[in-house]
């Protein structure tokens, strides 16, 4: 709703009294920070100056003088880039709340906060307490929670600013959040190189996964297109505000894929906060099973799948099921309580240490801990004992308690059993089990299962510094997986968004995500986000045909761009090249979305001496959205302002293949083109 031409003349004159002070704040901390750089170099170099005069006590105050002090910059520089991040638009919206006593508020709200010479808020950070309100109420009766508690009373205000290079553009109240003027113009916008802050337009469902505080544990399922990636960034800035202590190094991402990876780098930078720790399961893999010199990616074995080169399907299917984790148990637990030693240790100095006392240190004295970590602790307790305290022998009894043994460390053999044993399902020859075990490469499904075993064996590596863990495209991973990120984070919370629609391992799907609160310790909640925004009600008409969905709400309102069918028999070269150049008269980023690489390849070979594309594949870590091609499941967490998704007759996609193509169609903002 437009305001009246003298409450824009009051926001003018508040926009440039903020501006002033923000500008003088810029000056003095930049002042500030210079100097006390200067100082900190003073410091270090008299202390090292003068270090012979120094006692140990002395040596460790001026540590932690100089820790203390460099801190202090590091505050002030981070603050000041913060600050920096909002010069040319200082705030995006303001609410008039009045509390219970009829003290009336008005609250600027930006990236971050701002005070005046008397400490007075003149700009409140987006993540404080009392700006919940813009997020989650229409005018009316509200209420926040604030660190003494419920705050009641009403919302009278809701006002949003278009704030360029310092000049006010436009102005206007507003008592929704959904169908807002912003929201629709941020939706209508073209696609970017790399995703964007949402920070302006976040919606109620959104805000209640991105300032919860009260659940150790968040699970969220998401339709394609409801923001599940930037809620999780988003969230990821309000837990470094809101949690003391709590850093970007504490925080790790489990991304799909490089490409992902790089997709939403700049996410947490333009909201002032530093780019978390980031990897993928694949990266973990192959950090722990340095028993083969290679591990399959996932993206390798759903190209596998969709390429048609698996072999034994119902094997692979028995072995990324669900019911393979209690036989794994069972048997793992079967082969820990047959362990023994055989035999005496004799050592060459007469010391003997007996096969019954042996025994109670393995079966009894250690056996919380896990089978091979418990042979350690018994070397390292056996030289300690003959040896006065020394480690140095350490290795000798290691050896020797292995020699004494009916159990050995040795993974590839322990692998083999299971699948030789009762506990196995699916009765197999010693040559077929030898077939996957004796690679160089390990297959995908294999790897996850000889990580289980290898970590219930010696131990998962604990990972204490990740106190936050948030895993996107949850649907591609098992429980297996979510069994043993829960053990190696033991912990850390969990923020876990995923889509069952989006499922494209056709060999594991979950009904819903909720089957995973069961996993992690502490509180969970599911939660879910049914809105979309990303793409047009004709694009989400035509995806929800492909899995036959009728719950996905539209947010964004313009498009009356029809989706476009290419059918029969057609020139494929020219067609391809007329539509793209097509859509590049109107959009910045344009995908040719194919069903698996070797397609993707194809179209690649047969347009690229014609126009300018980049192929896309697994290991590419930086492109640009202008024109590119890729495999739909690489695709996923991406958007395009426009979509060709290709297949053809000979590689079509079948019934049950139908996620696929529907995450290659929800890539799609404002066009979509359907080859077939």
């Amino acid at each position: 709703m437009a305001i009246s031409d003298i409450e824009v003349e009051k926001e003018k004159k508040i926009l440039k009294k903020v501006s002033k002070l923000l500008n003088d704040h810029i000056d003095n901390l930049s002042s500030e920070v210079n100097i006390s750089t200067e100082d900190l170099v003073d410091f270090k170099k008299l202390v090292w100056d003068d270090f012979s005069s120094f006692d140990s006590g002395d040596i460790v105050q001026a540590r932690a003088t100089t820790e203390e002090e460099a801190n202090k910059i590091y505050q002030k520089e981070t603050y000041l880039k913060r600050l920096l991040k909002i010069k040319n638009s200082p705030y995006f919206a303001s609410i008039v709340f009045q509390d219970k006593d009829n003290e009336i508020f008005n609250i600027y709200i930006a990236l971050t906060y701002l005070k005046d010479k008397k400490l007075n808020n003149i700009l409140y950070d987006w993540r404080s307490p009392i700006c919940s309100l813009f997020y989650d109420y229409e005018t009316g009766p509200c209420s926040y929670k604030a660190p003494g508690g419920i705050i009641e009373g009403k919302l009278l205000r809701k006002r949003q600013y278009k704030i360029k290079d310092g000049k006010l553009i436009s102005v206007f109240d507003n008592s929704l959040n959904i169908d807002d003027d912003v929201l629709q113009e941020v939706l209508a916008k073209e696609s970017d190189e790399k995703m964007k802050n949402i920070v302006n337009t976040i919606q109620q469902e959104q805000n209640a996964v991105i300032r919860n505080l009260e659940d150790k544990n968040l699970i969220v399922q998401g339709i394609a297109g409801s923001g599940k990636t930037s809620v999780a960034l988003h969230r990821i800035a309000f837990l470094l505000y809101q949690i003391k202590n709590l850093t970007s190094n504490n925080i790790l991402i489990f991304s799909p894929n490089n490409i992902f990876t790089e997709y939403i780098s700049n996410v947490l930078p333009e909201l002032g906060e530093d780019n978390t720790l980031q990897t993928t399961f694949d990266d973990y893999l192959s950090y722990f099973l340095t028993e083969y010199k290679g591990v399959e990616t996932y993206t390798d074995f759903i190209d596998r799948y969709y390429s048609y080169k698996d072999v034994n399907k119902e094997l692979i299917k028995y072995k990324q099921s669900d019911v393979i984790i209690n036989d794994l148990d069972n048997f793992i637990d079967d082969y820990i309580s047959k362990a023994r030693i055989c035999d005496d240790i004799l050592e060459a100095k007469n010391h003997l240490m007996t096969m019954e006392e042996l025994n109670e240190m393995l079966t009894y004295k250690y056996n919380k801990l896990p089978l091979f970590e418990r042979v350690e602790e018994m070397a390292i307790k056996l030289s300690e004992t003959f040896y006065k305290g020394s480690l140095k022998k350490k290795a000798t009894f290691l050896k020797m308690i292995k020699e004494v043994s009916n159990f050995y460390k040795d993974y590839k053999t322990i692998y083999k059993e299971f699948f030789m044993s009762s506990y196995c399902r699916i009765t197999l020859t010693e040559y077929e089990v030898n077939s996957f075990i004796n690679n160089n490469i390990i297959s995908y499904e294999d790897s996850l299962l000889f990580a289980y075993i290898k970590g219930n064996l010696e131990g998962f590596k604990y990972e204490g510094n990740i106190k936050q863990v948030v895993i996107d495209e949850a649907q591609d991973y098992n429980k297996l997986q979510y069994i043993i990120i829960s053990k190696i984070f033991r912990k850390a919370d969990f923020t876990i968004l995923g889509d069952i629609n989006q499922n494209i391992n056709p060999y594991y799907s979950y009904k819903s995500l909720s089957e995973l609160e069961d996993i992690f310790e502490g509180n969970t909640k599911y939660l879910e986000l049914l809105k979309t925004y990303r793409s047009s009600p004709e694009i989400i008409s035509y995806t929800n045909k492909i899995l036959n969905l009728n719950y996905v709400n539209a947010i964004r309102k313009t498009a009356n761009k029809p989706v476009v069918f290419r059918k029969g028999n057609i020139d494929l070269k020219n067609s391809i090249i007329s539509d793209v150049k097509d859509l590049q008269s109107k959009y910045k980023s344009i995908a040719i979305i194919t069903k698996d690489y070797k397609e993707a390849k194809k179209i690649y070979d047969l347009i690229s001496e014609d126009i300018k594309i980049s192929l896309i594949e697994e290991n590419t870590k930086e492109f640009y959205k202008e024109l590119i091609i890729i495999p739909a499941y690489l695709s996923k967490g991406l958007e395009f302002d426009s979509v060709i998704a290709y297949n053809n007759r000979e590689n079509s996609y079948k019934k049950n293949e139908k996620n696929l193509l529907y995450v290659a169609c929800t890539r799609a903002q404002h066009e979509l083109y359907v080859y077939n």
